[in-house]
């Protein structure tokens, strides 16, 4: 076993331990789908005039849910916009050091100079204590919820963006945010492009079939056509054939498992790192050179 691999199967084991009885979907399987959920949200549409930390209350099928973007750096309408989606967990705001911020290391840090307005999305429960993250994903219709509400707000930000200038748009994020990033695709597909990271459409079956299942809760696991249906939109996604997709995969995720979900890109130029879920999502200068490419693509190809 590989430093990879063993890297994700520890991460999955104590995830596992610590969730205990907040197991992902131990007290409810019921939930709308992804599109009926995202077409009942409604939330404000914010204008971006510069930089700061935006707040955005979103009536949902769930209720009322928080969420919000933050607008690292703003060179101006007419610059290309990169909006990011954050991981499992993170917190996208935190700019210290010590912070679980996949945002910051990969595109944010001063020192990159990247030359492109920078906004993250900022999922809903990812404001809160563990605790009650994990109460609130014990719930499936929480979990449906807190993507659907993403990608919603994606979609808000980029008809901002759009409605004042014809610059380009890139959508991109890491696992949950990579998820967010290919289901934006899947029922708006008005970004640019798209740069999913380390994530597919079969997202049950992340939870039922992965090293992820250990944070699965048994109830979840065998009701698996339930889990399935609800979650899986390779479907939606299919139905979407412009070039404007540009994943990334890593060969020992032990999550987003390579075999499984490389079948979402049939067709599209995927890009392969020899990383674990875990030791990809570190290899910040990876995956930023890979939205950079991503970026000067839209600038060079006719399609766009």
């Amino acid at each position: 076993m590989n430093k990879h691999i063993f890297l994700d199967h520890l991460t999955a084991s104590v995830g596992g331990l610590i969730a205990g009885k907040k197991k992902f979907f131990a007290s409810g399987l019921q939930s709308p789908g992804f599109e009926a959920h995202i077409a009942a949200i409604e939330l404000d549409s914010p204008s971006i005039a510069g930089e700061g930390i935006f707040e955005i209350k979103a009536k949902t099928l769930v209720g009322n849910l928080g969420c919000a973007f933050r607008v690292a750096q703003w060179m101006g309408i007419d610059y290309p916009t990169i909006i990011y989606h954050h991981g499992n967990n993170e917190r996208p705001f935190d700019f210290k050091k010590s912070a679980k911020n996949t945002f910051y290391n990969i595109l944010a840090n001063p020192k990159y100079g990247i030359e492109a307005n920078l906004v993250v999305v900022r999922a809903p429960f990812h404001d809160c204590r563990l605790s009650h993250y994990q109460q609130k994903m014990t719930e499936l219709k929480n979990f449906v919820g807190m993507i659907s509400t993403s990608v919603k707000l994606n979609e808000v930000l980029i008809q901002s963006i759009q409605g004042e200038s014809k610059s380009r748009v890139i959508t991109a994020g890491i696992s949950l945010g990579g998820w967010a990033t290919n289901l934006h695709r899947a029922i708006y597909n008005t970004s640019t492009a798209y740069a999913p990271l380390m994530a597919g459409t079969f997202l049950g079956d992340l939870f039922l079939k992965s090293k992820y299942r250990k944070m699965t809760s048994d109830f979840a696991l065998s009701n698996p056509e339930q889990i399935k249906k609800v979650l899986n939109f390779d479907g939606l996604f299919k139905t979407k054939n412009e070039q404007n997709l540009f994943p990334l995969l890593g060969v020992y995720d032990q999550f987003i498992e390579y075999n499984v979900q490389s079948k979402s890109y049939e067709g599209y130029p995927l890009k392969t790192i020899e990383k674990g879920h875990v030791t990809g999502a570190l290899s910040s200068k990876i995956l930023k050179n890979h939205i950079l490419e991503v970026l000067k693509s839209t600038i060079s190809s006719s399609h766009f």
